[in-house]
C-alpha cells in the first residue's frame, strides 16, 4: 500500500485517521476493505484519503510475493540508552543485519521513546507509513491497546526480546526464568546461604520478572530466605541499593545481578564499602555483555546468545511475511553458565 498527496509528500495513515476523526486501525480496515466499519465510517475514510490524494496500490504482503524487500526494526529509546553501543542489543542487531544482508533485504532502523517500564509512548511511524513488509519489535513492552492496534492493521510482527499482552505474535525471547533459577542454584551449590538479588523490582520488564521468579524458586526449593535490593534497571541505581543491603543484611554473601550491568555496578559499589570480590561477596550476573570479561575479577555470570536471538527473529519474521496464516511461533534461547571469577565457595 502506498499513500501520496498531490504535492508529492507521503501522507500517512495516522494523517487520514486525523482527518477523518478515527483510529489508525478503523483506517486499516477500510482501506483493506475489511468489514467491522459502518458504512457512514467508512465513507468518511474513503472521502479523507480521497481529500488527501490517496492512491491504493497492492501490498508488498499481497500472496504473489515469495520475499520481502523491506522490513523495519523498532528498538526502544530512552534518554540514556542508546542501542548501538548498548552491548546486549548491539549483538542482536548484529544478528538482525546478517540475515538480512544474506536474504538482500533492507532493513529500516527507528527508535521508538519508552518510559521506565519499556512501555511506547507513540505509535511507531513505520507501521503507520506502511513502508516495509513487517516489524522486528526489539526491547520493550505492548500493552493491550497497543497491541490490539498493531493485529487490527495486518503488519506481520516478531518481538525480540520483547512482550506483548495477550502473546498476539510471533517472539523470541529468553529462558528468563530458567536462567535466574540456575544462576542462584549456582552459588547454592557454592555453599551460599544467604543470597540477594539486586535490580530487580515487582512490576519490572517481564524478562526481568521473570529472573526474579526464578531466584526466589530455586531459594524456596533449598529452604533459604530472599533478600531484595529493588532499583531500577541502571547502573546509577545499584550504588545506593547496594549500601542499604550491606548495612542491613551484612550475613548477604552472595548477590545474583539482574543483568551484568546490575552486576559489574554492584561489584564496584561493594569494592568501595572495602568488601573484596569474590572473597567477602561473591557475585554472579546475567547476558554475558562483552564487558563481563574484562572488569576485575571477571564476572560470572549467564549467557545469552544474542547474535543468534537476532538471527531467529530475522528469519521468523520472513517466514511470517511468506506464510500469514501459519501458527503462531515462541522461540527460546536457553542460557547457559559461564564460570570466571566473582565467584567462590562460601
Amino acid at each position: 500500500m502506498s499513500i501520496t498527496s498531490k504535492s508529492d509528500r507521503k501522507v500517512t495513515l495516522a494523517d487520514v485517521a486525523e482527518d477523518s476523526g478515527v483510529s489508525l486501525a478503523t483506517v486499516s480496515l477500510v482501506l483493506r476493505d475489511k468489514p467491522g466499519v459502518s458504512e457512514e465510517t467508512r465513507q468518511r475514510v474513503l472521502d479523507s484519503a480521497r481529500t488527501l490524494g490517496y492512491i491504493y496500490s497492492p501490498s508488498n504482503r499481497a500472496h504473489s510475493r515469495s520475499m520481502p524487500n523491506q522490513i523495519g526494526l523498532i528498538v526502544k529509546s530512552r534518554p540514556d540508552f542508546i542501542p548501538a553501543t548498548n552491548s546486549f542489543y548491539a549483538s542482536v542487531l548484529a544478528g538482525i543485519e546478517t540475515i538480512c544482508r544474506r536474504s538482500q533485504i533492507n532493513l529500516m532502523y527507528a527508535n521508538l521513546l519508552v518510559d521506565e517500564t519499556n512501555n511506547p509512548l507513540e505509535m511507531p511511524r513505520l507501521m503507520t507509513r506502511q513502508e516495509v513488509d513487517g516489524l522486528l519489535i526489539v526491547g520493550m513492552h505492548l500493552d493491550r491497546q497497543m497491541a490490539a492496534i498493531m493485529k487490527d492493521l495486518g503488519m506481520p510482527v516478531v518481538l525480540v526480546d520483547a512482550y506483548a499482552d495477550g502473546d498476539p505474535f510471533d517472539a523470541v525471547v529468553t529462558d528468563n526464568f530458567m536462567g535466574g533459577y540456575r544462576a542462584t542454584e549456582y552459588l547454592i551449590r557454592k555453599g551460599h546461604h544467604h543470597i540477594a538479588i539486586v535490580g530487580s523490582q515487582p512490576q519490572s520488564y517481564p524478562s526481568i520478572q521473570e529472573r526474579r521468579e526464578g531466584y526466589l524458586q530455586a531459594l524456596g526449593a533449598h529452604g533459604l530466605t530472599p533478600a531484595f535490593g529493588d532499583c531500577p534497571l541502571h547502573p546509577n541505581a545499584v550504588k545506593p541499593c547496594v549500601d542499604n543491603l550491606v548495612l542491613e543484611h551484612p550475613e548477604i554473601t552472595a548477590i545474583f545481578g539482574s543483568n551484568d550491568d546490575v552486576a559489574i555496578a554492584t561489584m564496584q559499589a561493594a569494592q568501595s564499602l572495602g568488601s573484596r570480590i569474590p572473597e567477602d561477596l561473591s557475585v554472579v550476573g546475567f547476558d554475558n555483555i562483552h564487558l563481563a570479561h574484562l572488569v576485575t575479577p571477571r564476572l560470572s555470570t549467564m549467557r545469552v546468545d544474542m547474535v543468534e536471538m537476532g538471527r531467529l527473529a530475522a528469519h521468523l519474521l520472513i517466514n511470517r511475511i511468506e506464510f500469514p496464516e501459519a501458527g503462531r511461533v515462541r522461540t527460546v534461547i536457553c542460557p547457559h553458565l559461564i564460570e570466571r571469577d566473582s565467584v567462590l565457595p562460601a
